[in-house]
């Protein structure tokens, strides 16, 4: 089977019905899509696919419809994306371990609604969860990466 992630092409021989989210962490050691609940309940697992959210632990590796960009292909540390330096900059992070679940699921968000509303975010990332409970701040990060991305 031929998968594109993060602008590479991959050849896996690999069963149709494995789910994106051991495909990637386990076949391709992209670590960064976290596993959380398995069925879809938690968004610890979102990547985007040809750029919609998508819940990795749920998508067959047969079914996948486009691209796929987890987080380790959205920026890096050396040039994050505005998305990405928001986050850093209003420190949403805690235990840190549904982040990247939570920023490819705003970037989907940005991607389709550049200005958010307060209650458009609420919707939109109602699916992620977060224990420790940084709602407020992840509401902030995507209000200011809009504005950033704005004024690029």
């Amino acid at each position: 089977m031929r998968l594109r992630v993060n602008d590479q092409t991959h050849e896996l021989d690999l069963p149709g019905e494995m789910p994106l989210l051991w495909v990637l962490r386990d076949a391709l050691n992209l670590t960064g899509t976290k596993f959380g609940c398995g069925v879809a309940a938690c968004g610890a697992c979102t990547v985007l696919i040809d750029g919609e959210a998508a819940r990795s632990c749920q998508v067959a590796l047969a079914d996948v419809w486009g691209p796929v960009t987890t987080i380790e292909g959205l920026g890096s540390p050396e040039a994050p994306t505005p998305l990405q330096a928001a986050w850093n900059d209003h420190q949403v992070a805690q235990c840190g371990y549904c982040q990247s679940g939570q920023i490819m699921q705003a970037a989907a968000l940005l991607a389709e609604n550049p200005a958010p509303t307060d209650d458009e975010i609420d919707d939109w990332m109602g699916g992620n969860l977060c224990r420790c409970g940084t709602y407020g701040r992840i509401r902030a990060a995507i209000h200011d990466a809009a504005t950033r991305m704005q004024e690029r």
